[in-house]
């Protein structure tokens, strides 16, 4: 990076924060909860886009350890008092009753519990390929919130854990999600991210250069499982309540629409769609509503906002397959005159021709 560039970013950093200051200081509690949802979406997103875009695994197991991530951080933070309040129907067990850690402690604590189990269900799950795998890794995601749900004297069962208390602030989120991001994008750029991408261009001819593709793709789920159980606990330190019927596939599907938008091997793209798909997905809440517009007045329509927000995802899916960034990543050198006007430039035939059958 030359020291134009160099500049260019120092002061795009002091401007993003300076943004997430003036959110966080100005706009209404709603709004700052939007803000937040999308750093923990970043999270999620890149987790799930370190399988699915860079290692070509297609998971859909992610609600599984998100629920593993919420629930022993949740119960790692809350006070004696709390967990009697909220284990009234079964007492909780007693290793468990006085336990209370740091936030930041409980919070690792969660990840590592979520990676473990990840290690569990990717050692025999990542033995299978394509739609095998996603429905395998769905499945082990189903066992793990059916055990949630009957676990009463560890998980409360089915009537969840509320009065959560409330550490995922805006800066502690944002700065997590800055440091999955930094994280990943030092992982991609070393040589074992290398190694992660050549199992997913090719992993017949990684395992002929001599490279163990079971054991990197079991170490790539181990650390997505992660991030996802990361995410997970700051979701729920952010709504203060959960419970099992939080983390279905609806979850994962949310999470993978991101990644699809944004783009299926871009750390930017990940990014980008978290906070598109967040804030867009808000902003259309009022369709849901009552409207008395000059011609059409309507009682409410529930689920109109979910219709027009599908219809704007298939117009992009038609004309961006790839999703917004594709494999790319945003450099300064995009925004050169030179890089706008060919992009701007129409494609000869051929080339459009030659593109499409890549």
């Amino acid at each position: 990076m030359n020291k134009k560039n160099t500049i260019r970013a120092v002061v795009a950093l002091t401007v993003g924060v300076a943004i997430i200051a003036i959110g966080d200081a100005f706009l209404g509690p709603f709004a700052v909860r939007i803000l937040n949802l999308s750093a923990i979406y970043i999270i999620l997103a890149l987790s799930l886009n370190l399988l699915n875009g860079f290692t070509g695994l297609f998971s859909l197991g992610h609600a599984g350890f998100m629920a593993v991530g919420a629930y022993v951080s949740a119960l790692l933070t809350m006070t004696p008092a709390q967990k009697s309040m909220n284990f009234f129907l079964t007492p909780i067990v007693p290793w468990l009753d006085t336990v209370q850690l740091p936030f930041i402690v409980a919070l690792i604590i969660a990840g590592l519990c979520a990676a473990f189990v990840g290690l569990l269900i990717g050692a025999p799950a990542l033995r299978l390929r394509d739609d095998y795998l996603a429905i395998a890794t769905l499945g082990f995601a189903e066992i793990i919130r059916v055990l949630i749900t009957n676990a009463q004297s560890l998980t409360n069962g089915a009537q969840g854990l509320k009065a959560i208390p409330k550490y995922s602030t805006t800066w502690v989120v944002w700065g997590a999600a800055a440091i999955a991001a930094l994280f990943l994008v030092m992982l991609l750029r070393s040589s074992y991210g290398r190694t992660i991408k050549a199992v997913r261009d090719d992993e017949i001819a990684a395992e002929a250069m001599g490279v163990n593709v079971f054991r990197v793709k079991v170490t790539s789920f181990v650390i997505s499982s992660f991030w996802a159980g990361i995410g997970g606990a700051l979701l729920g330190h952010m709504i203060t309540t959960i419970d099992p019927k939080m983390f279905n596939l609806i979850l994962t599907f949310n999470i993978l629409l991101i990644v699809v938008l944004g783009g299926n091997g871009s750390i930017t793209g990940s990014v980008l769609g978290a906070i598109i798909v967040t804030v867009l997905m808000e902003a259309l809440r009022f369709l849901d509503m009552p409207m008395n517009l000059v011609f059409i007045k309507t009682q409410g329509l529930p689920g109109l906002r979910m219709v027009i927000f599908s219809i704007l995802l298939m117009i992009v899916v038609l004309y961006r397959q790839r999703g917004l960034m594709g494999t790319k990543e945003f450099s300064w050198d995009m925004l050169s005159a030179k890089a706008l006007l060919a992009a701007l430039k129409p494609k000869k035939r051929g080339e459009r021709a030659r593109k499409g059958g890549r």
